[in-house]
């Protein structure tokens, strides 16, 4: 059983930049697809970022492309997400998610995090 673990959230203000970590325990960490999501009050969950097995291959939300980086360290069994030039609407739970089929994917993810805050004040 993988269990994820997400840290790093909290309030920020506008323009600012916060680093979300998310770290994995169980499972063959090096071989899973990984991905960010998050879910505004009111508004369904939806992928933000996400990232194939060997890294080689990642996916960013149009809202997000340009200002999000995903990045993974298989040595620590951790996922990132560098998140800068915040805007209110960012303001979101932020998830993590592992799957142990490798290839990217938008959905369907077998493990998930309990969640992050992340608002940003305007």
């Amino acid at each position: 059983q993988v269990q994820l673990v997400e840290s790093g959230g909290g309030l920020v203000q506008a323009g600012g930049s916060l680093s979300l970590s998310c770290a994995a325990s169980g499972g063959t960490f090096s071989t899973y697809a990984l991905g960010w999501f998050r879910q505004a009050p009111g508004k369904e969950r939806e992928c933000i970022a996400a990232i194939n097995w060997t890294g080689g291959s990642t996916y960013y939300a149009d809202s997000v492309k340009g200002r999000f980086t995903i990045s993974r360290d298989n040595a620590k069994n951790t996922v990132h997400l560098q998140m800068n030039s915040l805007k209110p609407e960012d303001t979101a739970v932020y998830y993590c998610a592992a799957d142990p089929r490798g290839g990217l994917r938008l959905s369907m993810y077998d493990y998930w995090g309990q969640g992050t805050q992340v608002t940003v004040s305007s």
